[in-house]
């Protein structure tokens, strides 16, 4: 009698449960993945630890300047994903003098920095299918202006865009 119960009960949650597994794998690996942000390199706009929801349907995806993107940095050896600012999209010319950071030779009013740079960065064309990323904490963020090897980071390194903010719960919703 027991065994006849804890058969039919496997023949009903084995199969939803695992279907619930594989749909929950689906969607982290292709749809959206939560991730905490391991450092300060977005302050004010994104905090220590937080929690963000990153959107995976890359080729579904607009990406534009000035979104908050996910991605693998183009340094060797390394295996933590950054969350920066996109700056410049492929065919883009970035420069950062006195302070101020120029895309297209035209200066950028960026109110989500605390600080004015106060480093420079010579003139470079972004690539075709690379993109040049900052942290909106400018003075104290390993991004593209310090990266050794390339300032640019691959189209296939792009994991997606951190669209929302679940954690924490009083600064729930979305990122601008």
């Amino acid at each position: 009698m027991v065994k006849k119960y804890v058969l039919s009960l496997l023949k009903e949650w084995v199969p939803t449960i695992a279907f619930a597994i594989i749909i929950a794998l689906v969607v982290n690996t292709y749809v959206a993945q939560a991730m905490t942000v391991p450092t300060g390199s977005m302050l004010p706009t994104i905090q220590l630890q937080d929690e963000l929801i990153v959107e995976k349907m890359k080729p579904l995806t607009n990406f534009e300047f000035g979104d908050i993107v996910v991605f693998w940095p183009p340094i060797e050896g390394n295996e933590d994903r950054y969350v920066k600012r996109l700056i410049g999209l492929p065919g883009d010319t970035i420069e950062i003098k006195e302070g101020a950071l120029y895309r297209n030779g035209v200066k950028v009013d960026e109110p989500y920095i605390q600080a004015p740079m106060t480093y420079t960065f010579h003139q470079v064309t972004v690539p075709e299918g690379k993109y040049f990323f900052l942290g909106d904490n400018r003075n104290d963020s390993y991004d593209s202006h310090l990266w050794p090897s390339t300032p640019f980071v691959a189209e296939k390194d792009i994991i997606g865009k951190a669209v929302f903010r679940i954690f924490p719960l009083s600064q729930i919703g979305t990122i601008d």
